[in-house]
């Protein structure tokens, strides 16, 4: 026992660097306070909303309250719940300064260690480590952190290896394709396929697509079926397992505009291969941030086919060609998607285009690159790899000083956490989401400082005003509201998704409610459900009233397919325990 606490002890070192190497990835946003990216306010704002949710007991929400200046919307029924629900319970730990770097911190930690685990499936500690910290230190990793903040795509560092990793493994070649189909392999991959899902629904369209081609690729190595057929009953559970987030995700689209997230000429797949330019005007912000990201890809890609090239020189290719060869194959995919060429299969294959921008595919680089630069740099002489080691510490400083200067971005007065706190608990809410609108609606004209219920004499008539190209603003001296009332939670119930307003009218009218319209929410009048109610610009809910005492209540309802998702994830999950219990028995050893 004793002689094994040395080796215990030096099999630690590996991971404990590559956690060090997370924190001082994230070191620029420990300095300098947190990088505001283009995606900070909508991850913050939905943290600050879902732990809301949870203190009015409601475990998994479907409405972002906060959103519209307090009208809310139907955020978390479109949104992958990993990032949210991650972003809450550590709002219950850490300061919320300190969320988005304890997420950074995470997603980097875990990058690093799925590269490494996957990395020495062919390679020793050494290499292995450095291939997980060169996947970090990768320029789309930090430029996801902190151009972007893009917490929930942050991820995808750390499914794809795991993904890899699951998908090349091979525990007995000699077994029936069955056995090695599921040899303990097929259940950890169906969680790795739904995890993606669950997390960012672009990377949950690459993965499934990576996971196709990549069994694919093994299968005509292996000469076997099992690698498809692990692959096709690991997707099929994964989509089982995430239902209860797609099908309503899926099935809801056509009660928000979903359509603006494609119709913007910056989301076009078209305007954005690799270092194009545009006489548009309109795309003059899109232009500089895409020749930004082009030089990232560029190096990236640089530095994956030297490194391939290097390996092959050296004879010190990564693995057997069972393993090496479709990771060498992913460089060239990915450079392949970044050029004109691939408009053909970007309009072909199904939920391609939702990717918006091809670049999002360097997610799918950082794996190869990483193994292939560690492979090619490595030595076994002991002087030399201490040089080696020492010049990629400097490099990965360097990598992570530039990003600091470069990519991060700082906070305006009002995105600052405080700032966004104060909003938060003053209760005047934030700016909503465009293809979270509902269709008939247009959230520009959408007032701020409304009150909670307000009686018009028509139900279109427009609350605020605004000055052109300012945001509408409602006050009580506009007289846009014959009388006005306030909201109080159903009794007994969580004041997100069940609301009553109890008024007296003076006379018959509309009652306008600071709340957007959703055909989840049921409306009564003393008692009597509403099934038609009126369409406003401003996407409001419009109650007609009569004169006198009323009692208007509206309640989040289960709609069909909610149940419908609940019963596939469900099912989904005693077929996932069968399949652990068949793989547990499969992956034992064989009696001779």
């Amino acid at each position: 026992m004793n002689d094994l606490a040395p080796y215990r002890w030096r099999r630690l070192i590996g991971p404990a660097i590559i956690l060090f190497a997370a924190f001082v990835a994230t070191a620029p946003q420990l300095l300098r306070g947190n990088s505001c990216g283009h995606d900070f306010d909508f991850h913050l704002v939905s943290w600050l909303d879902t732990l809301q949710n949870w203190r009015e007991g409601i475990f998994y929400p479907h409405w972002s309250p906060s959103s519209n200046f307090g009208a809310g919307e139907p955020r978390f029924i479109f949104y992958p719940p990993v990032s949210w629900m991650l972003g809450a319970a550590f709002g219950i730990i850490f300061p919320w300064k300190g969320v988005p770097l304890a997420i950074t911190c995470l997603f980097f930690g875990g990058t690093g260690l799925a590269t490494r685990a996957l990395a020495r499936k062919v390679l020793s500690e050494g290499p292995a480590t450095l291939a997980g910290c060169t996947a970090i230190f990768s320029g789309y990793a930090l430029y996801t952190a902190y151009e972007r903040s893009d917490f929930a795509e942050l991820s995808g560092g750390f499914w794809i290896p795991l993904l890899l990793l699951l998908i090349f493994r091979d525990r007995d070649p000699s077994a029936s394709v069955v056995r090695r189909a599921f040899d303990g392999s097929a259940a950890p991959l169906a969680l790795v396929v739904a995890g993606a899902w669950l997390s960012n629904a672009p990377l949950g369209v690459m993965v499934s697509y990576l996971l196709a081609a990549v069994a694919l690729v093994v299968a005509v190595l292996w000469r076997s079926w099992a690698p498809i057929l692990r692959a096709s009953v690991a997707a099929a559970l994964s989509l089982g397992l995430s239902a209860f987030f797609l099908v309503p995700a899926a099935v809801e689209q056509r009660w928000v505009d979903m359509h603006q997230i494609l119709d913007d000429p910056g989301y076009l797949i078209e305007n954005s291969w690799m270092f194009a330019r545009h006489a548009n005007p309109a795309l003059e912000l899109h232009d500089i941030e895409l020749i930004k990201i082009s030089c990232i890809g560029a190096i990236m890609l640089a530095v994956a086919f030297v490194s391939v090239l290097i390996c092959w020189l050296r004879r010190r290719l990564p693995g057997a060609r069972l393993f090496w060869l479709p990771l060498a194959l992913l460089p060239l995919l990915v450079l392949f998607l970044q050029l004109p060429m691939s408009d053909f299969v970007w309009n072909t294959l199904p939920k391609l285009r939702f990717l918006q921008f091809p670049w999002r595919w360097l997610v799918v680089l950082q794996t190869p690159m990483a193994i292939f630069f560690a492979a090619a740099v490595w030595s076994d002489r002991s002087r030399r790899r201490s040089l080696i080691v020492g010049a990629c510490t400097l490099a990965f400083l360097a990598t992570t000083a530039i990003a600091g200067l470069t990519f991060f971005q700082n906070c305006d007065e009002e995105d600052a956490v405080w700032a966004r706190l104060n909003a938060f608990r003053a209760g005047t809410g934030f700016e909503g989401t465009e293809e979270y609108e509902p269709p008939f609606a247009d959230n520009s004209i959408l007032s701020m400082d409304l009150p909670q219920a307000c009686l018009t004499s028509a139900p279109d008539t427009a609350l605020g005003q605004g000055a052109a190209g300012a945001d509408y603003d409602w006050s009580p001296d506009q007289h846009s509201c014959d009388a006005t009332f306030p909201t109080a939670p159903n009794p007994g119930n969580a004041a997100t998704e069940h609301l009553r307003v109890d008024a007296v009218t003076p006379r018959a009218g509309f009652l306008v409610l600071r709340l957007r319209s959703y055909p989840a929410w049921q409306v009564r009048i003393n008692n009597q459900l509403i099934d038609h109610l009126p369409q406003r610009a401003d996407g409001l809910i419009a109650v007609p009233v009569p004169q006198g005492a009323v009692s208007v209540t509206v309640d989040w309802s289960t709609t069909r397919d909610v149940l419908i998702s609940r019963w596939l994830t469900a099912l989904a999950l005693a077929f996932f325990v069968v399949l652990c219990v068949v793989e547990r028995k499969s992956a034992l050893p064989r009696l001779s």
